[in-house]
Formats: C-alpha cells, sequence, structure tokens
C-alpha cells in the first residue's frame, strides 16, 4: 500500500506538471533494463561499446546547463536572516509563485518518474528518506546508483509523512528559467530547468547537505562536503579519517590512494568521497556515515596513475555525463591514457586531436557503485558508522599554506576551516578567479546562516568527549616556476602517516604560529624525490604572508556579519599576535 502522504503530494504535483502518465520506481533490475533501453531510443542516453565497458552508457547535459549554477540556487526561508550572507535567498511564498509558473504544464508530453530513495545505510538512525519527482531517465538512473532506491525507501518510510519532498523538471533548459530551490522549512527542494547531476541529483548536494545540515543543527548532528575512508597500519588497526576539500581537489583520489611501494602494510579502506553525516556517539566520539551508495566523480584528470583504483571501479555499470565518445564506442577524457586521433566531443561535435578543443568537458563525470571501488570498505553499510579520529581540511593554495599542519585544539580548528580557502575549480560555472574563501568546503552547500552553522561546530566540540583532531593540508604548493613542489596521489599517505601518528597521541611536531608541523625529517620520504630545500619550503611559515592572509580573514568576518562566533574573531587576532612576536 502506497503511503497516503507521498501519494498526495504525487497527486498534487501531477496536477502541477500534467505529465502524459506517471510511474512509480521500484529500483528493480528489470526496470533499470527497461528505462535504459527506453533512453537509447529518445537519445537521451547512448550504449557504449558492451564487451570492453558492459553496462555503462553515455549521457550529455546541454552546452549552458554543465556544472552547479550557484547564482541560481537559492535558501528560501521566512526570514532572510536565516539563510545568511552566503546564500541567495527568496522567500518561500516568492520562490513557490514563481517556480510554479515554470513547472505548471512542463511535463506536458512526458513521463513523471516517482523516485524514493534513502540517503544512509538501511536500518540506520542516521537515515533520512526523500521522494524525487522527476521527468527525466538519467536522473532516475542516477539515482538508483547513489541512493538505495525503490521499494526499500517505500517500506523504510512506513506510514509517516518524514520525508523529503523533491520536485524536479528539465522544463525547456532554459538558464534564464533555471532555479534550484531549497525550502527548509519545509522540508523541500524544487529544481527546473537543469539536467546537470549537481542540480539535479535531490538526494544529493540539495538534501545531503543543504536540507541536512539545516536537519543537523535543529537535531544536534552536521552534515558535511567530506570524504570518508579508513587508513590500515602495517599491525592491523584501522585509523577512520574525513576530509573537506573544494570539488576537484582531490577527494575521490584521497579516497581511493594507493599506497606507494616503500610504505608497505599500509592499506586504504574507501567509505565515500563526497559526502558525511556526523553524530557525537554514546562513547562521546564523532562517528561518520557515507550516506550515498555511489561516486559522482570528476573524469578529467583521472588515469591509472593518478587513481588507478577509479578506473577499476569505473569500467562497468557506469554513467559517463560529457565526455568523448571514441570511434570504437569507448570513452575518452583530457588526463586519460591513449589519447584518439579522432572522436564525437562532449556536444557531440566531430573531434579530432589537433583541434585544440577539449574532447570533454573540465567537469565532466563519471557516476558509479561504491561496491564496484577495489578499496571498498567492509564498513561502508554499517548503520552505526565508523569513529573518526582525524579531520583534515585543505584546498588549493599556490603559495600561502604549508603542506600540512595541525590546529592547537577544537576551536582552533574550527577557525582553521571556517577560513580556508582555495582556487576556483571547473565545478562552479560563476566566473571566479580570485582566491574564493570556503568555509569546510561548504560555502555553496550550508542550507542555513553561516554565522550560526560555526556556532553549530563549535558547540559540538564542546559536547564531544574525545574529539577528533583537525588539520589542514594543502598537496598544491608550488615553487618559482609555478610546478608543484609536493608529487600528491598516493605519496600523499605519507603525509596522513603523520596525521595519524599525532592523532594518536605521537609528539613528532613543531609549534609555529599557525599551529603544529611535523618535525624536520619526520615524514617518511623513503623512494619519492623532494629535495630536503623543497620540503623545507612546503612546511614553511612566512608571517608577513600570513598577517595579510588574517587581514583577508578580517573581510570575510564583516561578511558574515552579526552572528559570527566571537570565538572566532578571537582567534584571528590570536593569530595576528602570535605572527608578530
Amino acid at each position: 500500500m502506497v503511503n497516503k502522504h507521498v501519494l498526495a503530494w504525487v497527486k498534487e504535483m501531477e496536477g502541477l506538471c500534467k505529465p502524459d502518465r506517471v510511474v512509480w520506481c521500484d529500483g528493480s533490475k528489470e526496470e533499470k533494463e527497461r528505462l535504459t533501453k527506453e533512453a537509447f531510443k529518445t537519445g537521451e542516453l547512448i550504449e557504449f561499446n558492451q564487451e570492453k565497458l558492459p553496462g555503462c552508457v553515455f549521457h550529455r547535459t546541454a552546452e549552458n546547463d554543465v556544472a552547479r549554477t550557484e547564482h541560481l540556487t537559492f535558501i528560501c526561508t521566512s526570514k532572510k536572516e536565516d539563510a545568511g550572507p552566503t546564500n541567495n535567498w527568496m522567500a518561500p511564498v516568492d520562490a513557490y509563485s514563481k517556480l510554479s509558473g515554470i513547472f505548471d504544464g512542463a511535463m506536458r508530453g512526458r513521463t513523471m518518474y516517482v523516485v524514493p530513495f534513502i540517503m544512509g545505510a538501511p536500518g540506520s538512525h542516521f537515515n533520512k528518506i526523500g521522494v524525487e519527482i522527476t521527468d527525466s531517465i538519467y536522473v532516475v538512473l542516477n539515482m538508483r546508483i547513489m541512493t538505495n532506491m525503490g521499494d526499500v525507501a517505500m517500506k523504510a518510510l512506513g506510514n509517516t509523512g518524514d520525508f523529503t519532498k523533491c520536485l524536479h523538471s528539465k522544463a525547456d533548459l532554459d538558464i534564464n528559467r533555471r532555479f534550484i530551490c531549497h525550502f527548509p522549512e519545509d522540508n523541500t527542494i524544487w529544481s527546473v530547468g537543469s539536467g546537470y547531476g549537481g542540480n539535479v541529483l535531490l538526494g544529493k548536494k540539495c538534501l545531503a547537505l543543504r536540507i541536512a545540515s539545516y536537519m543537523g543543527r535543529k537535531e544536534g548532528w552536521m552534515a558535511e562536503h567530506m570524504t570518508l575512508m579508513g587508513i590500515e597500519k602495517p599491525d592491523g588497526e584501522i585509523i577512520y579519517v574525513a576530509g573537506a576539500f573544494p570539488s576537484a581537489c582531490g577527494k575521490t583520489n584521497l579516497a581511493m590512494l594507493i599506497p606507494p611501494e616503500s610504505m608497505k602494510g599500509y592499506k586504504i579502506w574507501t567509505l565515500g568521497d563526497d559526502i558525511v553525516w556526523l553524530r557525537i556517539g554514546k562513547d562521546g566520539r564523532m562517528w561518520a556515515i557515507n550516506p550515498e551508495t555511489g561516486f559522482f566523480g570528476v573524469a578529467p584528470g583521472t588515469n591509472k596513475k593518478t587513481n588507478g583504483n577509479a578506473m577499476r571501479t569505473i569500467s562497468k555499470n557506469t554513467i559517463f555525463t560529457n565526455v568523448l565518445l571514441k570511434e570504437d564506442r569507448t570513452v575518452w577524457w583530457e588526463g586519460l591514457e591513449d589519447k584518439p586521433e579522432k572522436g564525437i566531443d562532449w556536444k557531440g561535435d566531430q573531434w579530432n586531436s589537433y583541434s585544440g578543443k577539449p574532447g570533454a568537458h573540465p567537469n565532466s563525470r563519471f557516476t558509479t557503485p561504491i561496491s564496484q571501488c577495489p578499496t571498498g570498505s567492509p564498513e561502508t553499510n554499517n548503520p552505526e558508522g565508523v569513529p573518526i579520529s582525524a579531520v583534515l581540511f585543505g584546498g588549493r593554495r599556490a603559495k600561502l599554506a604549508p603542506l600540512v599542519y595541525e590546529s592547537f585544539n577544537w576551536q582552533h580548528g574550527v577557525f582553521v576551516a571556517a577560513t580556508m580557502a582555495s582556487e576556483p575549480t571547473a565545478a562552479i560555472s560563476d566566473e571566479v578567479h580570485e582566491i574564493r574563501r570556503d568555509p569546510m568546503a561548504m560555502l555553496p552547500f550550508i542550507g542555513y546562516n553561516a554565522g550560526d552553522y560555526f556556532k553549530h561546530w563549535l558547540d559540538m566540540g564542546k559536547k564531544l568527549k574525545n574529539p577528533p583532531k583537525i588539520f589542514h593540508v594543502n598537496w598544491f604548493r608550488t615553487d618559482g616556476e609555478g610546478k608543484f613542489m609536493w608529487p600528491g596521489f598516493g605519496e600523499n599517505l605519507r603525509v596522513l602517516e603523520w596525521i595519524i601518528h599525532r592523532a594518536d597521541g605521537g609528539d613528532r611536531a613543531v609549534k609555529t604560529p599557525i599551529g603544529y608541523v611535523p618535525a624536520r625529517g619526520v615524514l617518511n620520504l623513503d623512494g619519492v624525490n623532494v629535495s630536503a630545500g623543497d620540503m623545507e619550503k612546503l612546511l614553511s611559515v612566512d608571517p608577513k604572508a600570513w598577517i595579510a592572509e588574517a587581514e583577508s580573514i578580517k573581510g570575510f568576518f564583516d561578511k558574515i556579519g552579526g552572528k559570527l562566533p566571537k570565538e572566532l574573531e578571537d582567534e584571528r587576532k590570536a593569530l595576528v599576535g602570535r605572527l608578530k612576536e
């Protein structure tokens, strides 16, 4: 029997969108095969060479619809101050009115798919349930990979009305009629005019971050833009680490890291690469789950050298978006081995290797099941989650931030995380070319006032008996010629080794004005080509540059306004004082 609350809402949305038919998705294998065949007929999907890429398909979005559109993304709360200065705000009554005009009749001639889904592992108290209505088979098949979708979600919902209402339509894909609106007070998301994953897979950034962060503040937990991984030491102990980085800054590569040859006995266990929900356990520690069941990863730059585990993961049952189609009906993107001479580019045009034009879009994607990852953790579906010993924050900073440093305590760590900054990446469509202040890598995803969000972080720390240690990492520091000084990728385990040593109470660190850095000679550099001089520069702290950074942080804090917690400004002033000493 269908949940009466879901049924009533679907009927209401059917009356608004006016589809030709309504299909309730059950999540079965037969359903997947049927929908895939339908999408081949309409051209919504293209079939790859099934001998070389079994179960893999290809999708192109509209040329004006290739990334998250932050300027068209809104938090719709009764009071503008509840959305805060870092979000676009629209009054709920205005948003419903404006978007209803676009949704009205938007599904004429189309099928409305009803997609119930669980964010989290079945049976977990972490779980949140949503129902997405969409007119896109691409969305349905992606949600099948990214969530526990179908009958399992309806069973988990039972007879309650406690679900997130997610309405999506491609409509006419007009960027002037494109909106992604979140109504936290109503537990509702409306997205119209887009077909790109980050805007339309409404269980992902929209529910699991923006709406969930709002829920977490009310309910005493946190939803964060983080990777989640286990680091197994040679003695067999597994230490779990979460890490927040802006999109396209290496979260997926870190989560699937392959240890270097010289670090025998280490193993990485992958639990997730994008979203983490954090709760305080009965033992007073921080516990985490990844609420997703798949990866929605950036393709360009991914290859056997940078992320061999990702390449193995995406070798079957994967949806590729905006990549290049080779003549043998396989896939290619910039940074992948075996560059073809010819192909069909992400726009659908003829392409050759001499054209100077990209074959794949810089933000082209793959959607693939976590269950296929060679380093997938047995704890991935543990309904209790895993205990977190360390939390990493980091972005792209060519000059300022050292390779790694540890905060002095939780409050200082929240300051470090709240003020982190990064150079922009292709995951964002807005034209931004300067250093972007991106607190906790959550700037586009905080579902309420950023000042209240920082206070929630501080308050969570006060409730933790044994809080995880907080670190900042920067794999992207460059020399005078603009070349990366740190080799990155698998070699990042050398930094993680020091981090888990510190999380375990190790003392091999030097105090600096910004935090603790590894003592000279402590990082294991066996088998890696990094000179002593470069290592010195990688861990150096330039007081003048950091004083300028502190001034820049003041400007950011001024934008947050009156809700900025006093503790963070105290930390900023303390940083300046230490630097001047």
